[in-house]
């Protein structure tokens, strides 16, 4: 029996994280889901993003499974998602990127994964407005490169931050029979600070031999992601490329509809779908739930149930492939009358599985 924090989220959320829930209880794994609110739902009911018994249920069950949460863009208070990532040290984001038949996509045959640093970079969040006393020092050092009007964002990469996350890249393609890691980075104009990212990974990638490691450009990465994405595997990455770069990878193979995640710490893990909340189309039973299922397949492979989630995400493949059984986003016209709820594919892939 595992003991599972389980978020339902806001919006979409409840829906997917419901179905979601029931696909990964008909593996046959036992879980007693430990269940909390965060977000605006939390904000209503206990005057905060984060509760205290949250934050209490995943450090003491050290894994949980989250829907998407409703964030405001551009002011206000941070992500809560960063924030969760940032509380638990939750420093390695990793997102496949497979390709399943039956998924609109240009492309065939795509397995790569991203894995993103979670805590550095720009998303530190370490940030001054125009006219603040560091704000002024900053330009002043600048020696006018920087307008007197500027707010002014840090971008902080370490030594160390970048040695974990290039050993966890490293780390996961060894586990996992994968051939190559290629770190992305702009270090041609960066020198100080992409420059320590890829300097940093070349040195993690002598220890290790048997795996093939390139670098490039980020926006060269682009490039050839939307040319030739079959020949990549793992792409290791800074936390704000890693950021672009997955939601790019993701459009290569269907969509946030089909694109799982999970962020990973010492000390435990959260898994979620990368997709937002769709408050728009809340409680309408009708969004896909297959991201987060997929994230629930992760979930069991980090638990060890490594048949339980190889007999769910098989599930899901076998529904998408099947045609009959999916939400209104895998139709050509999204007015399919065709198109079943988040409830009924969820039933479809449960029916798979047993």
């Amino acid at each position: 029996m595992y003991n599972i924090t389980l978020i339902p989220g806001d919006g979409v959320g409840p829906e997917v994280t419901d179905v979601a829930r029931k696909c990964i209880e008909a593996t046959g794994v036992q879980i007693n889901w430990d269940v909390h609110q965060a977000g605006e739902e939390a904000l209503k009911k206990y005057g905060t993003l984060l509760p205290e018994t949250l934050l209490q249920s995943i450090t003491k069950n050290k894994v949980a499974l989250k829907g998407p949460i409703t964030t405001p863009v551009g002011k206000g208070f941070r992500s809560v998602n960063v924030e969760l990532r940032k509380l638990f040290n939750l420093y390695a984001c990793v997102r496949p990127c497979r390709t399943y038949k039956g998924v609109k996509s240009l492309f065939r045959d795509i397995d790569l994964v991203v894995i993103r640093e979670n805590t550095e970079d720009l998303y530190a969040g370490v940030e001054f407005a125009a006219g603040s006393k560091e704000a002024k020092e900053i330009i002043q050092w600048a020696e006018g490169k920087i307008f007197p009007d500027a707010n002014i964002s840090v971008k902080p990469i370490s030594r160390t931050g970048t040695e974990r996350i290039a050993r966890f890249a490293f780390e996961y393609a060894r586990k996992n029979g994968r051939k190559k890691v290629t770190a992305v980075t702009k270090a041609n104009i960066m020198k100080f600070t992409d420059g320590l990212f890829l300097e940093v990974s070349r040195e993690v990638a002598k220890k290790y031999p048997g795996i093939l490691f390139e670098e490039r450009l980020v926006d060269n990465m682009c490039m050839q992601l939307v040319q030739k994405p079959v020949q990549y595997d793992v792409l290791l990455l800074p936390n704000l490329y890693g950021d672009i770069i997955s939601d790019l990878c993701a459009g290569l193979v269907g969509g946030l509809g089909v694109a799982p995640g999970a962020n990973f710490g010492e000390n435990g893990a959260i898994f979620e779908a990368i997709h937002g909340s769709a408050p728009k189309y809340k409680g309408m039973n009708k969004v896909d739930p297959a991201a987060l299922v997929l994230s629930g397949a992760m979930m069991l492979e980090y638990l060890g149930e490594k048949e339980a989630a190889s007999k769910l995400e098989t599930a899901v493949a076998g529904v998408i492939e099947e045609g009959k059984y999916l939400t209104y986003d895998f139709k050509p016209d999204p007015d399919d009358p065709s198109a079943v709820g988040t409830k009924e594919m969820g039933d479809a892939i449960i029916s798979k599985i047993m």
